[in-house]
């Protein structure tokens, strides 16, 4: 499988904030609100909103629209590729970390 590096740079991205931190935090509970995740903040609902758009455009966060609010939960596939991206790094670093003398090698030929 070919990795997309662009993809899960964008979510990293897009996790690189305290405030959206705490966004994914609250919806591992599940799907919330907006009007109910505000309520864990102190900050305005436009900053919310702003927050919001960042993880949904990233793909790690689903929106859908439930009359006059918006609900978000997390896209659990896009969350599970970020993760095989770090458990197959660090599987492939620990691998590599085996033969520390590969440079000794190439300099001595």
């Amino acid at each position: 499988m070919e990795k997309d590096y662009r993809s899960i740079a964008s979510i990293m991205k897009a996790l690189s904030d305290p405030t959206r931190l705490k966004i994914i935090d609250l919806l591992s509970d599940g799907e919330q609100c907006a009007c109910n995740m505000l309520e864990n903040f102190s900050i305005t609902q436009p900053t919310l909103s702003y927050h919001m758009k960042m993880l949904t455009e990233s793909g790690l966060v689903r929106a859908r629209k439930d009359g006059i609010w918006m609900k978000y939960s997390i896209d659990q596939e896009k969350l599970d590729e970020v993760v095989s991206f770090f458990q197959q790094t660090r599987r492939t670093n620990v691998k590599n970390a085996v033969d520390k003398n590969c440079c000794v090698k190439k300099a001595v030929k």
